[in-house]
Formats: C-alpha cells, structure tokens, sequence
C-alpha cells in the first residue's frame, strides 16, 4: 500500500478496511483480519493497525469479541457511507465551494460539467 503524507496512516488504513466492507471483501458478521495478520500484510507497525481499528470500533463499523478477534459491524456498509458522506459534505465540498469562488466559476459550467462526466 502507498501511504501519502497528507493523511495519518492509521486513517488511510482504515479507509481501505472501509473500502474492502463497502466492496463486500468483509460483509457483515464477517471476521476480518488479526491486527498482526493486517500489520504483516501492509508492512506496518501492529500499534499502527490498532489504532486504526480502535477508530473504526469507536464508529461502529467493527466489533471485538474477545479472543476471538474483530468483525464486521451489522449495517457497516450503510454507516461508512454516511461517514464519508458527511465528510465530504463539511470538508471537500466546502473547499471545492471556496475555490469555484475564488475562480469565478459559475455554478451553470458546474452543473454542465457534471452532466457531461464520464
């Protein structure tokens, strides 16, 4: 995996744990990898993946059961679009509104341009 600079790691790892759930590599109730086995995997630190994983336990998109290992949450799928959704709504699109702005870009060659994507 190629990590950028501009994110912590853990954050990126996370969001390709997300991504392996949102394409159904890990559906729901689904066991996915050990921290060492995702550490190996990705050649990262183990504390590395552990926090990714506390990250996604904390937003109810995996589970612990002890011992035994981490799951796929119920509804997983569901609630990383809704995670990334508003995100994307508070984040990227209010810098994307800020530089059509400052461009002078009508929201008509917006919508064309959006019309016309491939």
């Amino acid at each position: 995996m190629d990590f950028k600079e501009s994110k912590p790691i853990y954050l990126q790892i996370a969001d390709r744990i997300c991504n392996e759930i949102l394409t159904g590599k890990y559906p729901d109730n689904e066991r996915i990898p050990s921290v060492r086995e995702y550490a190996a995997s990705l050649e990262v630190n183990a504390n590395t993946v552990v926090r990714s994983y506390d990250y996604l336990q904390n937003n109810e998109v995996i589970f612990n059961k002890r011992g035994i290992g981490y799951f796929v949450s119920e509804g997983a799928a569901d609630k990383i679009l809704i995670i990334r959704r508003n995100l994307f709504m508070s984040s990227h699109l209010e810098d994307f509104f800020k530089e059509i702005d400052m461009l002078h870009i009508s929201i008509n060659e917006i919508v064309e341009l959006y019309k016309n994507r491939k």
